[in-house]
């Protein structure tokens, strides 16, 4: 080899990747040990601008979970709301009528502050196949339940299953 073309020396860049390497095997250790610490560590970083220092594999991971989980939340939500409406404009027990409509109300309250949180999620709750799956859930759960065999619900919601319509009309009143 010619001495005066010498190997570059790559032993700065090695550092670097070694140093690198070993921070994000903290951060990993760190999400996995105490998620707590991780989020106000996570905060921190993004408070000071150290974008350098982020875990961005973790932090992308979790800001997914966080919108599935909104997502999640909602259908629940719907399907708790459509079970209930259910109930109340299909059984007739006047004793379970006021617990019925409090959670009724409750269920509204819950999903309209979703839904004022996360404005963009009321495209969620307008599409047919979330409400289709909440009805069916709904369903299912009221099938099911030993208390409720003899009544008959119908297969397909009656009403309708506009968001607006879902948080502000009382079915049963028109039922």
């Amino acid at each position: 080899m010619n001495p005066a073309i010498a190997k570059p020396n790559n032993q700065p860049n090695d550092q670097l990747n070694d140093q690198l390497n070993d921070q994000q095997e903290q951060q990993n250790n760190l999400y996995e040990s105490d998620l707590n610490l991780w989020l106000e560590t996570t905060i921190a970083q993004l408070k000071v601008g150290d974008l350098h220092g982020l875990d961005i594999i973790n932090l992308i991971e979790e800001l997914e979970g966080l919108a599935g989980r909104d997502r999640r939340e909602l259908k629940q939500r719907l399907t708790i709301l459509i079970e209930h409406l259910l109930k109340r404009c299909y059984i007739k027990s006047e004793y379970d009528y006021a617990g019925w409509v409090r959670t009724i109300n409750r269920t509204r309250l819950a999903i309209r502050d979703i839904l004022k949180q996360s404005p963009s999620l009321k495209n969620q709750v307008n599409n047919p196949e979330l409400f289709e799956n909440a009805f069916e859930d709904a369903l299912r759960l009221l099938r099911s339940d030993p208390d409720y065999t003899s009544v008959d619900f119908p297969d397909t919601w009656q009403f309708s299953s506009g968001i607006d319509d879902l948080l502000n009309v009382n079915f049963w009143d028109i039922h």
